[in-house]
C-alpha cells in the first residue's frame, strides 16, 4: 500500500493514521487518498526536446524557434507548463531547457507542444514575458506521457503539423519533427531501507498490550506533515520490531528534511490512539543507527491553556539503515514488461432490464455512458498504452446466452473459440452486442472469471512471458460465491495478476471490501492458505464519482506497487 513495501505481519494489512499528525488518526484511507490524488507516488521525469526540419519563416536567416509545452485536461483545456529558451538561427534546434513532470500511472497525461519563431525584436525579453500571439507559429504536436516513458529508448518522435486556416477541415501540413526524450530522475530510484523498533511502549488497551504501527510523514512548509509511509500492525507487542520500510529520496525531499515518526495503537474502528512521536531527518536516523542509541518518544499534552511535549519512557531505535538504487516501475516498462488488460462484466438480473432507463445496463440514445461503459473506458484508456497488441480478453458472467444454460464466464464477443477483442472500442462494441444476445440471470459468481484470468497469466508465465495481467471486474452486487472467490484469489496471488473491482449501483458492498486486503486481514483460502500478497483493489463507483479523485485514480493508483511487489518477491530484473 503506497510506496512503503513492508509485507504484512500477523495476517494484518498495513494501516495508517490521519493526514493531520496533531490528532489521533482517523483511518488509513485518508493517507492513501492524499498521496494518490496529488501524484506523490509517481516518478519524477525530466523531459528534453529537439527538433528537425522545422519551417523557415525568416527571409534573410533561419527561424529562431522556442517550444511551449502544455498539459491537456480531460475537458480539453490547455494549461501552459513550460517554455524553452529561444535557439537562434536554427531549423534543427536542441533546446537546453528541461521540463520536470511527475509521472502518474493512473492518469492519462496528454502533453501538447507548440513551436514558435521568435522575432528578433523580442530576443532580449524573458521568454516568460513573450506574447505568443506576436510570434510566428511553426507547428504543433501532442502525445501521452506514457507513450514516451514506455519506449525502450525513452524517446518519441512526433510530427510537427500546421494548418494554414484552423477553421477549414482537412489534413494539416507536416512541417518537421519534434523529438521528446524522458529520463527518470535519480531521486526516484534512490531508496533508504530501515528497520525500526520501539521499546517500553505505553499500554493503550485495557486487557492486552498495544497493537502498534508507525506512520512516517515529511514536514513541509508551515510545518504541515504529509504522510509518506506506514508500517504493518504488530499485535499485542510493547517492544515491536517492524519489517523493513523503504523511503525514496523523492518521497522525503532530502536526507536533511525533517520527518515526523508517529507510533499509533491500532483500533479496528479506525480511530487509532497516538502512543508517541519523534521528529528526525534521515541523516539523523542514520546517526542513531551508527551509535546504536535510541531516542525517547514524546506526547503532546495540554497544560492549562498551552501545549507541552511530555517525554516518554518509550524509545525508538534504528536497527538497520542502508541506501541503494532500486529498479522502478518505469524501469520494468522500458525493459519490455507489459500490462495486459482483461475485463469481466456482470450480466446478472439485478442490473435491471437493459431496455428500461432505470437499468444499470441501459444504453442511453443520447450517448450518455452508463456506469459499466464509464468504467471500461476510464480504466481501458489508461492501460491500453502498456499493452503492445491492444487485444483484450473480455468476458461476461451471470447471464444465459441464446439457447444455452446460465454461464458464469462467457466470451463477450459471442465467439466459442477466442475471448479477445481489439482495443477499448472492441470491448464497448462486444458489450453492446452482448446486451442484445443474452438474458440476464444470476447468481453473482466471480470464481470462474478469476480462474480464467489466472489460467492466462499462468500460461504466459510458463512460456517465459514478461507480462503482468490486470483483470477489471465490474459488478452491481455482492458476490455469492465468497469463499470460492477467496480461494481463486489466494491461488492467483502467486501469479503476475492484479484484480480491480468496480461496484456500480446502490448495493451494500461491505462484504466486497473483505476481498481488498487494504481494509483488513489478508485473504485466507478454505484450506487455510494465506494470500502471498494483496492483488485486489475494490472501489464503489459512487464513493468517488463526485470527488476530486476519479474512479481510475482510486482504482489504479495501487497497481504499480502490486506490480513491483510481484517482481521483487521473485527477483525478476528489468531488461535495461
Amino acid at each position: 500500500m503506497g510506496n512503503c513495501f513492508s509485507d504484512v505481519a500477523g495476517g494484518r494489512a498495513a494501516v495508517g493514521g490521519s493526514a493531520a499528525a496533531a490528532s489521533a488518526a482517523a483511518g488509513n484511507d485518508a493517507v492513501d487518498h492524499f498521496l494518490k490524488s496529488r501524484g506523490l507516488y509517481g516518478s519524477q521525469i525530466e523531459l528534453s526536446f529537439s527538433a528537425t526540419n522545422m519551417r523557415d519563416r525568416d527571409v534573410l536567416s533561419k527561424s529562431d524557434p522556442m517550444l511551449v509545452g502544455y498539459t491537456k485536461g480531460r475537458d480539453g483545456t490547455l494549461t501552459e507548463a513550460f517554455r524553452t529558451e529561444v535557439v537562434l538561427n536554427s531549423l534543427n534546434p536542441t533546446w537546453i531547457a528541461k521540463h520536470t513532470i511527475t509521472f502518474q500511472f493512473e492518469v492519462v497525461q496528454t502533453l501538447v507542444f507548440h513551436a514558435y519563431d521568435v522575432d528578433t525584436q523580442f530576443h532580449n525579453i524573458d521568454v516568460k514575458m513573450l506574447k505568443l500571439e506576436e510570434q510566428q507559429f511553426l507547428g504543433e504536436a501532442s502525445c501521452v506521457l506514457s507513450e514516451v516513458v514506455t519506449r525502450p529508448s525513452r524517446s518519441l518522435t512526433l510530427d510537427l503539423v500546421y494548418r494554414e486556416d484552423p477553421t477549414i477541415p482537412g489534413n494539416p501540413r507536416r512541417c518537421g519533427q519534434l523529438i521528446v526524450h524522458a529520463e527518470e530522475c535519480i531521486s526516484s530510484k534512490t531508496t533508504t531501507e530501515m528497520v525500526l523498533k520501539c521499546s517500553n511502549l505505553e499500554q493503550k488497551d485495557l486487557f492486552s498490550r498495544s497493537d502498534p504501527f508507525l506512520l512516517i510523514s515529511k514536514i513541509v512548509e508551515a510545518g504541515l506533515p504529509i504522510p509518506v509511509c506506514k508500517t504493518e500492525v504488530l499485535k499485542n507487542d510493547n517492544h515491536p520490531i517492524w519489517k523493513p520500510v523503504f523511503l525514496s529520496i523523492q518521497q522525503v525531499g532530502s536526507k536533511e528534511n525533517p520527518l515526523m515518526i508517529e507510533c499509533f495503537n491500532f483500533n479496528s474502528s479506525g480511530k487509532h490512539d497516538l502512543i508517541g512521536k519523534v521528529q528526525k531527518s534521515l541523516a539523523e536516523l542514520e546517526k542513531l543507527h551508527s551509535s546504536g542509541e535510541g531516542v525517547h518518544l514524546f506526547l503532546p499534552t495540554t497544560v492549562g491553556h498551552s501545549y507541552q511535549n511530555k517525554v516518554l519512557k518509550s524509545q525508538i531505535f534504528v536497527e538497520n539503515f542502508s541506501q541503494s538504487s532500486r529498479h522502478t516501475f518505469l524501469d520494468y516498462l522500458t525493459g519490455g514488461c507489459e500490462l495486459n488488460f482483461m475485463v469481466a462484466i456482470d450480466f446478472t438480473a439485478s442490473n435491471g432490464n437493459p431496455r428500461l432507463p432505470d437499468s444499470l445496463h441501459y444504453l442511453d440514445p443520447s450517448g450518455r455512458l452508463n456506469a459499466y461503459q464509464r468504467a471500461i473506458i476510464e480504466v481501458g484508456e489508461v492501460l491500453q498504452f502498456y499493452d503492445s497488441d491492444k487485444r483484450f480478453p473480455a468476458w461476461g458472467f451471470g447471464a444465459r446466452p441464446i439457447d444455452g444454460p446460465v454461464s458464469h464466464c462467457f466470451n463477450l464477443n459471442g465467439s466459442n473459440n477466442h475471448c479477445e477483442v481489439d482495443g477499448v472500442q472492441g470491448i464497448m462494441i462486444a458489450y453492446t452486442s452482448a446486451l442484445y444476445n443474452v438474458s440476464l440471470a444470476g447468481p453473482t459468481l466471480f470464481g470462474p472469471v478469476i480462474s480464467n484470468a489466472a489460467l492466462i497469466a499462468s500460461q504466459s508465465l510458463a512460456n517465459g512471458g514478461r507480462k503482468y495481467f490486470v483483470l477489471l471486474i465490474i459488478t452491481d452486487g455482492v458476490v455469492t460465491d465468497l469463499q470460492e472467490t477467496k480461494d481463486a484469489i489466494v491461488k492467483a496471488s502467486d501469479l503476475p495478476l492484479s484484480i480491480l473491482i468496480v461496484g456500480v449501483g446502490g448495493a451494500d458492498f461491505k462484504e466486497m471490501e473483505i476481498l481488498d486486503a487494504d481494509k483488513g486481514d489478508r485473504l485466507e483460502s478454505s484450506t487455510g492458505r494465506v494470500a502471498s500478497r494483496d492483488i485486489v483493489q475494490f472501489i464503489p463507483l459512487r464513493d468517488v464519482q463526485s470527488g476530486e479523485i476519479s474512479v481510475v485514480q482510486e482504482l489504479l493508483a495501487e497497481l504499480p506497487t502490486q506490480f513491483l511487489s510481484y517482481m521483487r518477491s521473485r527477483n525478476i530484473q528489468p531488461n535495461i
